[in-house]
Protein backbone atom coordinates (compact mmCIF):
# COMPACT_ATOMS: atom_id res chain seq x y z
CA UNK A 1 0.00 0.00 0.00
CA UNK A 2 3.23 2.42 0.70
CA UNK A 3 4.18 1.97 -2.87
CA UNK A 4 1.04 2.65 -4.25
CA UNK A 5 0.62 5.62 -2.14
CA UNK A 6 4.46 7.02 -3.67
CA UNK A 7 3.15 5.61 -7.05
CA UNK A 8 0.25 8.16 -7.08
CA UNK A 9 2.34 11.08 -5.90
CA UNK A 10 4.51 10.52 -8.83
CA UNK A 11 1.58 10.10 -10.99
CA UNK A 12 0.41 14.09 -9.12
CA UNK A 13 3.50 15.35 -9.74
CA UNK A 14 3.79 13.85 -13.67
CA UNK A 15 0.44 15.77 -14.51
CA UNK A 16 1.09 18.75 -12.78
CA UNK A 17 4.52 19.11 -14.67
CA UNK A 18 2.49 18.04 -17.88
CA UNK A 19 -0.22 20.49 -17.37
CA UNK A 20 2.17 23.54 -17.26
CA UNK A 21 3.13 22.62 -20.61
CA UNK A 22 -0.01 22.35 -21.90
CA UNK A 23 0.81 19.22 -23.35
CA UNK A 24 -2.18 16.66 -23.26
CA UNK A 25 -0.42 13.88 -24.62
CA UNK A 26 2.46 14.23 -22.57
CA UNK A 27 -0.27 14.17 -19.43
CA UNK A 28 -1.23 10.75 -21.18
CA UNK A 29 1.73 9.24 -21.15
CA UNK A 30 2.67 10.03 -17.51
CA UNK A 31 -0.99 8.73 -16.56
CA UNK A 32 0.44 5.38 -18.30
CA UNK A 33 3.42 5.25 -16.59
CA UNK A 34 2.08 5.72 -13.05
CA UNK A 35 -0.75 3.48 -14.02
CA UNK A 36 1.54 0.52 -14.34
CA UNK A 37 3.22 1.67 -11.02
CA UNK A 38 0.26 1.20 -9.38
CA UNK A 39 -0.98 -1.72 -11.43
CA UNK A 40 2.34 -4.01 -10.35
CA UNK A 41 1.97 -2.41 -6.75
CA UNK A 42 -1.68 -2.37 -5.81
CA UNK A 43 -4.31 -5.45 -4.90
CA UNK A 44 -7.47 -3.76 -6.06
CA UNK A 45 -8.33 -3.04 -9.22
CA UNK A 46 -6.15 -0.66 -11.23
CA UNK A 47 -8.14 -0.42 -14.06
CA UNK A 48 -10.95 0.81 -12.25
CA UNK A 49 -8.90 3.31 -10.59
CA UNK A 50 -7.42 4.40 -13.98
CA UNK A 51 -10.73 4.92 -14.90
CA UNK A 52 -12.31 6.98 -12.24
CA UNK A 53 -9.47 9.04 -10.89
CA UNK A 54 -7.27 9.65 -13.15
CA UNK A 55 -7.93 10.05 -17.18
CA UNK A 56 -11.11 11.71 -16.25
CA UNK A 57 -10.57 14.05 -13.75
CA UNK A 58 -7.19 15.14 -15.36
CA UNK A 59 -8.60 15.44 -18.97
CA UNK A 60 -11.39 17.90 -17.67
CA UNK A 61 -8.60 19.68 -15.63
CA UNK A 62 -6.44 20.09 -19.09
CA UNK A 63 -9.59 21.40 -21.20
CA UNK A 64 -10.40 23.76 -18.61
CA UNK A 65 -7.45 25.00 -18.55
CA UNK A 66 -6.61 25.79 -22.67
CA UNK A 67 -10.38 27.42 -22.17
CA UNK A 68 -9.11 29.66 -19.45
CA UNK A 69 -6.14 30.63 -21.91
CA UNK A 70 -8.54 30.98 -24.62
CA UNK A 71 -10.74 33.36 -23.15
CA UNK A 72 -7.34 34.86 -21.69
CA UNK A 73 -5.94 35.67 -24.95
CA UNK A 74 -9.14 36.87 -26.70
CA UNK A 75 -9.14 39.71 -24.03
CA UNK A 76 -5.69 40.29 -24.56
CA UNK A 77 -7.05 40.78 -28.33
CA UNK A 78 -10.19 42.71 -27.39
CA UNK A 79 -8.51 44.95 -24.92
CA UNK A 80 -5.61 45.61 -27.93
CA UNK A 81 -8.23 46.37 -30.12
CA UNK A 82 -10.37 48.70 -27.89
CA UNK A 83 -6.79 50.70 -27.22
CA UNK A 84 -6.35 51.42 -30.57
CA UNK A 85 -9.40 52.10 -31.49
CA UNK A 86 -10.21 54.63 -28.47
CA UNK A 87 -7.67 56.44 -29.69
CA UNK A 88 -8.35 56.83 -33.33
CA UNK A 89 -11.79 57.93 -32.15
CA UNK A 90 -10.82 61.05 -30.78
CA UNK A 91 -7.93 62.13 -34.05
CA UNK A 92 -10.26 64.95 -34.50
CA UNK A 93 -10.42 66.44 -30.81
CA UNK A 94 -6.72 65.90 -30.66
CA UNK A 95 -6.57 67.82 -33.72
CA UNK A 96 -8.44 70.98 -32.27
CA UNK A 97 -6.96 70.62 -29.29
CA UNK A 98 -3.64 71.43 -30.45
CA UNK A 99 -4.61 73.22 -33.33
CA UNK A 100 -2.99 71.50 -36.09
CA UNK A 101 -3.61 72.04 -39.31
CA UNK A 102 -4.55 68.63 -41.90
CA UNK A 103 -0.78 68.78 -42.96
CA UNK A 104 0.83 68.79 -39.50
CA UNK A 105 -1.58 66.24 -38.60
CA UNK A 106 -0.86 64.38 -41.28
CA UNK A 107 2.59 63.82 -40.48
CA UNK A 108 2.08 63.42 -36.52
CA UNK A 109 0.04 60.34 -37.73
CA UNK A 110 2.68 58.58 -39.93
CA UNK A 111 4.72 58.39 -36.27
CA UNK A 112 2.60 55.64 -35.45
CA UNK A 113 2.87 53.10 -38.39
CA UNK A 114 6.90 54.19 -38.26
CA UNK A 115 7.12 53.57 -35.05
CA UNK A 116 5.62 49.90 -35.96
CA UNK A 117 6.93 48.94 -39.22
CA UNK A 118 11.28 49.66 -37.40
CA UNK A 119 10.36 47.54 -34.50
CA UNK A 120 9.05 44.78 -36.72
CA UNK A 121 12.22 42.65 -36.67
CA UNK A 122 12.90 43.59 -33.03
CA UNK A 123 9.55 42.51 -31.95
CA UNK A 124 9.97 38.61 -34.10
CA UNK A 125 13.59 39.00 -32.11
CA UNK A 126 12.96 39.46 -29.00
CA UNK A 127 9.72 37.07 -28.82
CA UNK A 128 11.78 34.40 -29.97
CA UNK A 129 14.87 35.16 -27.86
CA UNK A 130 13.08 36.03 -24.39
CA UNK A 131 9.32 34.29 -24.95
CA UNK A 132 5.94 35.85 -26.35
CA UNK A 133 4.77 35.69 -22.29
CA UNK A 134 7.55 38.15 -21.23
CA UNK A 135 7.35 40.63 -24.21
CA UNK A 136 2.66 40.47 -23.69
CA UNK A 137 3.32 41.33 -20.26
CA UNK A 138 5.81 44.18 -20.87
CA UNK A 139 4.23 45.98 -24.30
CA UNK A 140 0.40 45.27 -22.99
CA UNK A 141 0.98 47.52 -20.26
CA UNK A 142 3.30 49.87 -22.16
CA UNK A 143 0.77 50.49 -23.93
CA UNK A 144 -2.14 51.31 -21.66
CA UNK A 145 0.70 53.76 -20.40
CA UNK A 146 1.59 55.43 -23.78
CA UNK A 147 -2.48 55.50 -24.31
CA UNK A 148 -2.91 58.13 -21.35
CA UNK A 149 0.53 59.97 -22.46
CA UNK A 150 -1.40 60.47 -25.99
CA UNK A 151 -4.21 62.09 -24.20
CA UNK A 152 -2.14 64.51 -22.04
CA UNK A 153 0.22 65.60 -24.61
CA UNK A 154 0.41 69.00 -24.57
CA UNK A 155 2.59 69.62 -27.86
CA UNK A 156 3.08 68.78 -31.38
CA UNK A 157 6.81 66.95 -29.76
CA UNK A 158 5.18 65.54 -27.25
CA UNK A 159 2.66 63.70 -29.46
CA UNK A 160 4.57 62.68 -31.96
CA UNK A 161 7.07 60.78 -29.33
CA UNK A 162 4.17 59.17 -27.92
CA UNK A 163 2.57 57.83 -30.83
CA UNK A 164 5.85 56.45 -31.88
CA UNK A 165 6.47 54.44 -28.98
CA UNK A 166 2.10 53.89 -29.01
CA UNK A 167 3.05 52.43 -32.79
CA UNK A 168 6.31 50.28 -31.23
CA UNK A 169 4.74 48.78 -28.45
CA UNK A 170 1.11 48.28 -30.41
CA UNK A 171 3.39 46.06 -32.55
CA UNK A 172 5.21 44.19 -29.86
CA UNK A 173 2.02 43.32 -28.06
CA UNK A 174 0.71 42.23 -31.66
CA UNK A 175 3.55 40.11 -32.45
CA UNK A 176 3.62 38.59 -29.28
CA UNK A 177 -0.02 37.75 -28.30
CA UNK A 178 -0.48 36.40 -32.14
CA UNK A 179 2.41 33.91 -31.27
CA UNK A 180 0.75 33.04 -28.37
CA UNK A 181 -2.54 32.29 -30.45
CA UNK A 182 -0.80 30.03 -32.67
CA UNK A 183 0.76 28.38 -29.67
CA UNK A 184 -2.31 27.68 -28.55
CA UNK A 185 -3.94 27.00 -32.30
CA UNK A 186 -1.37 23.71 -31.68
CA UNK A 187 -2.65 22.32 -28.56
CA UNK A 188 -6.35 22.53 -29.65
CA UNK A 189 -5.34 20.92 -32.99
CA UNK A 190 -7.37 22.74 -34.88
CA UNK A 191 -7.65 26.60 -36.70
CA UNK A 192 -8.56 29.11 -34.14
CA UNK A 193 -6.31 31.99 -34.80
CA UNK A 194 -9.50 34.09 -36.76
CA UNK A 195 -11.60 34.25 -33.54
CA UNK A 196 -8.98 36.13 -31.41
CA UNK A 197 -8.70 38.93 -34.55
CA UNK A 198 -12.50 38.91 -34.54
CA UNK A 199 -12.54 39.76 -30.94
CA UNK A 200 -10.15 42.70 -32.10
CA UNK A 201 -12.77 43.88 -34.47
CA UNK A 202 -15.39 43.65 -31.79
CA UNK A 203 -13.35 45.74 -29.56
CA UNK A 204 -12.59 48.43 -32.39
CA UNK A 205 -16.44 48.89 -33.24
CA UNK A 206 -17.51 48.99 -29.28
CA UNK A 207 -14.86 51.87 -28.90
CA UNK A 208 -15.76 53.59 -32.13
CA UNK A 209 -19.51 53.85 -30.40
CA UNK A 210 -17.84 54.73 -27.18
CA UNK A 211 -15.96 57.18 -28.49
CA UNK A 212 -18.73 59.25 -30.79
CA UNK A 213 -20.42 58.65 -27.37
CA UNK A 214 -18.05 60.67 -25.01
CA UNK A 215 -17.61 63.27 -28.26
CA UNK A 216 -21.31 63.90 -27.89
CA UNK A 217 -21.14 64.31 -24.15
CA UNK A 218 -17.86 66.87 -24.76
CA UNK A 219 -15.93 64.41 -22.30
CA UNK A 220 -11.94 65.51 -21.83
CA UNK A 221 -9.56 63.31 -24.60
CA UNK A 222 -7.66 63.11 -21.71
CA UNK A 223 -10.00 61.45 -19.17
CA UNK A 224 -11.44 59.35 -21.65
CA UNK A 225 -8.26 57.83 -22.21
CA UNK A 226 -7.56 57.35 -18.87
CA UNK A 227 -10.41 55.76 -18.12
CA UNK A 228 -9.78 53.41 -20.75
CA UNK A 229 -6.17 52.32 -19.80
CA UNK A 230 -6.91 52.30 -16.39
CA UNK A 231 -9.87 49.42 -17.46
CA UNK A 232 -7.77 47.95 -19.85
CA UNK A 233 -4.59 47.88 -17.68
CA UNK A 234 -6.36 45.76 -14.83
CA UNK A 235 -8.11 43.67 -17.57
CA UNK A 236 -4.57 42.75 -18.86
CA UNK A 237 -3.01 41.88 -14.89
CA UNK A 238 -6.11 39.85 -14.42
CA UNK A 239 -5.51 37.69 -17.56
CA UNK A 240 -1.85 37.34 -17.16
CA UNK A 241 -1.82 34.12 -14.91
CA UNK A 242 -3.58 32.33 -18.01
CA UNK A 243 -0.87 33.05 -20.61
CA UNK A 244 0.83 29.81 -22.25
CA UNK A 245 4.26 29.48 -20.86
CA UNK A 246 6.94 29.49 -23.48
CA UNK A 247 8.42 26.35 -24.49
CA UNK A 248 12.09 25.69 -24.19
CA UNK A 249 13.45 25.20 -28.11
CA UNK A 250 16.96 24.24 -29.37
CA UNK A 251 18.89 27.00 -29.75
CA UNK A 252 19.45 28.39 -33.08
CA UNK A 253 21.40 31.34 -34.78
CA UNK A 254 18.76 33.51 -36.45
CA UNK A 255 19.24 36.36 -38.59
CA UNK A 256 17.86 39.97 -37.07
CA UNK A 257 16.26 40.56 -40.55
CA UNK A 258 15.60 37.14 -41.62
CA UNK A 259 15.46 35.98 -45.32
CA UNK A 260 12.06 35.02 -46.34
CA UNK A 261 12.46 31.90 -48.36
CA UNK A 262 9.99 31.09 -51.30
CA UNK A 263 6.96 29.97 -49.24
CA UNK A 264 6.89 32.97 -46.89
CA UNK A 265 7.51 35.06 -49.91
CA UNK A 266 4.07 33.24 -51.15
CA UNK A 267 2.28 34.63 -47.87
CA UNK A 268 3.70 37.75 -47.64
CA UNK A 269 2.29 39.04 -51.34
CA UNK A 270 -0.60 37.31 -50.17
CA UNK A 271 -0.61 39.53 -47.37
CA UNK A 272 0.87 42.55 -48.69
CA UNK A 273 -2.36 42.56 -51.52
CA UNK A 274 -4.92 42.61 -48.77
CA UNK A 275 -3.71 44.88 -46.74
CA UNK A 276 -3.32 47.41 -49.50
CA UNK A 277 -7.16 46.84 -49.71
CA UNK A 278 -7.85 47.22 -46.48
CA UNK A 279 -6.00 50.05 -45.43
CA UNK A 280 -7.43 51.78 -48.37
CA UNK A 281 -11.16 51.04 -47.30
CA UNK A 282 -10.04 52.58 -43.51
CA UNK A 283 -8.86 55.88 -45.35
CA UNK A 284 -10.97 56.54 -48.93
CA UNK A 285 -14.66 54.23 -48.16
CA UNK A 286 -15.70 57.39 -46.53
CA UNK A 287 -14.47 59.98 -49.62
CA UNK A 288 -15.15 57.35 -52.05
CA UNK A 289 -19.10 57.31 -50.47
CA UNK A 290 -19.12 61.32 -49.90
CA UNK A 291 -18.13 61.65 -53.99
CA UNK A 292 -19.35 59.29 -55.58
CA UNK A 293 -21.71 57.51 -54.24
CA UNK A 294 -24.39 59.98 -52.13
CA UNK A 295 -24.12 63.60 -50.91
CA UNK A 296 -26.63 63.20 -47.98
CA UNK A 297 -24.38 63.01 -44.84
CA UNK A 298 -26.38 60.43 -43.19
CA UNK A 299 -25.23 57.74 -45.48
CA UNK A 300 -21.52 58.54 -46.18
CA UNK A 301 -20.29 56.27 -43.62
CA UNK A 302 -23.03 53.70 -44.31
CA UNK A 303 -19.64 51.85 -46.88
CA UNK A 304 -17.92 52.32 -43.97
CA UNK A 305 -19.93 50.46 -41.21
CA UNK A 306 -20.72 47.75 -43.90
CA UNK A 307 -17.18 46.81 -44.50
CA UNK A 308 -16.25 46.69 -40.82
CA UNK A 309 -19.35 44.17 -39.69
CA UNK A 310 -18.74 41.94 -42.81
CA UNK A 311 -15.20 42.05 -41.42
CA UNK A 312 -16.04 41.09 -37.80
CA UNK A 313 -18.61 38.64 -38.60
CA UNK A 314 -16.25 36.79 -40.90
CA UNK A 315 -13.63 36.14 -38.33
CA UNK A 316 -15.97 34.43 -36.41
CA UNK A 317 -16.73 31.53 -38.84
CA UNK A 318 -13.53 31.61 -40.92
CA UNK A 319 -12.01 29.35 -38.24
CA UNK A 320 -15.02 26.60 -39.21
CA UNK A 321 -14.39 26.99 -42.93
CA UNK A 322 -10.98 26.40 -42.66
CA UNK A 323 -11.24 23.24 -41.28
CA UNK A 324 -14.01 22.60 -44.39
CA UNK A 325 -12.93 23.79 -47.13
CA UNK A 326 -8.50 24.39 -46.33
CA UNK A 327 -6.55 27.39 -45.86
CA UNK A 328 -5.49 27.35 -50.19
CA UNK A 329 -9.73 27.87 -51.26
CA UNK A 330 -10.40 30.15 -48.51
CA UNK A 331 -7.83 32.48 -49.67
CA UNK A 332 -8.66 32.03 -53.37
CA UNK A 333 -12.10 32.86 -52.32
CA UNK A 334 -10.80 36.04 -50.55
CA UNK A 335 -9.40 37.73 -53.59
CA UNK A 336 -12.45 37.03 -55.64
CA UNK A 337 -14.85 38.59 -53.35
CA UNK A 338 -12.40 41.67 -52.80
CA UNK A 339 -12.20 41.77 -56.60
CA UNK A 340 -15.95 41.49 -57.00
CA UNK A 341 -16.81 43.86 -54.48
CA UNK A 342 -14.90 46.49 -55.67
CA UNK A 343 -15.58 46.22 -59.19
CA UNK A 344 -19.29 46.36 -57.92
CA UNK A 345 -18.35 49.70 -56.00
CA UNK A 346 -16.61 51.15 -59.05
CA UNK A 347 -19.05 50.58 -62.32
CA UNK A 348 -22.48 50.95 -59.37
CA UNK A 349 -21.74 53.71 -58.16
CA UNK A 350 -25.14 53.85 -56.14
CA UNK A 351 -26.23 53.51 -52.52
CA UNK A 352 -27.08 49.68 -52.44
CA UNK A 353 -24.71 48.17 -54.41
CA UNK A 354 -21.70 50.60 -53.44
CA UNK A 355 -22.77 49.03 -50.11
CA UNK A 356 -22.56 45.60 -50.80
CA UNK A 357 -19.56 45.90 -52.60
CA UNK A 358 -17.63 46.95 -49.61
CA UNK A 359 -19.48 44.34 -47.30
CA UNK A 360 -17.93 41.77 -49.78
CA UNK A 361 -14.66 43.79 -49.96
CA UNK A 362 -14.85 43.13 -45.91
CA UNK A 363 -15.63 39.58 -46.53
CA UNK A 364 -12.67 38.88 -48.46
CA UNK A 365 -9.53 41.12 -46.39
CA UNK A 366 -11.24 39.58 -43.48
CA UNK A 367 -9.20 35.96 -43.18
CA UNK A 368 -6.11 36.89 -44.73
CA UNK A 369 -4.27 38.13 -42.16
CA UNK A 370 -4.97 35.88 -39.20
CA UNK A 371 -4.59 32.53 -41.81
CA UNK A 372 -1.37 33.97 -42.90
CA UNK A 373 -0.43 34.68 -39.67
CA UNK A 374 -1.36 30.84 -38.62
CA UNK A 375 0.17 29.54 -41.52
CA UNK A 376 3.84 31.57 -41.12
CA UNK A 377 3.63 30.93 -37.27
CA UNK A 378 4.18 26.67 -38.39
CA UNK A 379 6.93 27.65 -39.91
CA UNK A 380 9.80 24.78 -39.57
CA UNK A 381 12.32 27.13 -40.91
CA UNK A 382 12.22 29.47 -38.38
CA UNK A 383 10.76 30.18 -34.96
CA UNK A 384 7.18 31.70 -34.44
CA UNK A 385 7.53 35.18 -34.12
CA UNK A 386 10.69 35.62 -36.51
CA UNK A 387 8.24 33.90 -39.17
CA UNK A 388 5.06 35.87 -38.53
CA UNK A 389 7.04 39.43 -38.14
CA UNK A 390 8.78 38.41 -41.74
CA UNK A 391 5.72 37.83 -43.25
CA UNK A 392 3.92 41.02 -41.48
CA UNK A 393 7.01 43.01 -42.61
CA UNK A 394 5.88 42.20 -45.90
CA UNK A 395 2.26 42.94 -45.68
CA UNK A 396 2.83 46.14 -43.53
CA UNK A 397 4.40 47.56 -46.45
CA UNK A 398 1.08 47.19 -48.39
CA UNK A 399 -0.52 48.80 -45.18
CA UNK A 400 1.46 52.00 -45.35
CA UNK A 401 1.67 52.40 -49.10
CA UNK A 402 -1.90 51.68 -50.02
CA UNK A 403 -4.04 54.80 -48.75
CA UNK A 404 -1.44 57.19 -50.35
CA UNK A 405 -0.99 55.42 -53.28
CA UNK A 406 -5.03 55.45 -53.71
CA UNK A 407 -4.49 59.20 -52.95
CA UNK A 408 -1.91 59.57 -56.45
CA UNK A 409 -4.25 58.26 -58.48
CA UNK A 410 -6.89 59.73 -57.62
CA UNK A 411 -4.97 63.24 -58.25
CA UNK A 412 -3.52 62.14 -61.51
CA UNK A 413 -7.10 60.14 -63.28
CA UNK A 414 -9.70 60.10 -60.64
CA UNK A 415 -11.21 57.90 -57.33
CA UNK A 416 -12.88 55.17 -59.43
CA UNK A 417 -10.19 54.68 -61.07
CA UNK A 418 -8.01 54.47 -58.32
CA UNK A 419 -10.37 51.66 -56.61
CA UNK A 420 -10.58 50.16 -59.98
CA UNK A 421 -6.87 49.28 -60.35
CA UNK A 422 -7.33 48.29 -56.16
CA UNK A 423 -9.55 45.56 -57.85
CA UNK A 424 -6.77 43.95 -59.37
CA UNK A 425 -4.80 43.50 -56.09
CA UNK A 426 -7.55 40.75 -55.27
CA UNK A 427 -6.76 39.18 -58.33
CA UNK A 428 -3.02 38.69 -57.55
CA UNK A 429 -4.55 37.53 -53.65
CA UNK A 430 -6.39 34.80 -55.87
CA UNK A 431 -3.58 33.68 -58.58
CA UNK A 432 -1.07 33.47 -55.44
CA UNK A 433 -3.00 31.30 -53.94
CA UNK A 434 -3.48 28.48 -56.67
CA UNK A 435 -0.09 28.37 -57.62
CA UNK A 436 1.44 27.69 -54.91
CA UNK A 437 1.46 24.48 -53.88
CA UNK A 438 -0.26 23.21 -50.39
CA UNK A 439 2.91 21.89 -48.65
CA UNK A 440 4.49 25.85 -48.81
CA UNK A 441 1.91 26.96 -46.95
Amino acid sequence: MKKTFHAFCDFCQNISAAKLAENAEGAEKECNKSYEKISASSAFSARKFKHNLIFAPSMEILQKSLTSRRISISLFFFFYGFIYASWASRIPNIQQKLNLSETVLGAILLAMPVGSFITLPLSGYLTSKIGSRKVVIIASLFYCCLLTGIGFSQSVFQLTFCLFLFGSAGNMLNISINTQAIALEVLYKKVIISSFHGMWSVAGLFAASLGTYFIGKAFPVEFHFLLIAVISFFCFLVCLPYLLHDHSRPKQKHSFFPKPDKAFLGLGIIAFCSMICSGAMFDWSGVYFKRMVTSNPAFIGVGYTAFMISMTAIRFITDWLTQHVGFKKIIACCGIFTTAGLLLAVFFPYLWPATIGLLFVGAGVSPVVPLVFSAAGKSKVLPPPVAIAAVSSIGFIGLLIGPPMIGFIAGITSLKISFLILSFFGVIITFTSLIKREYEF
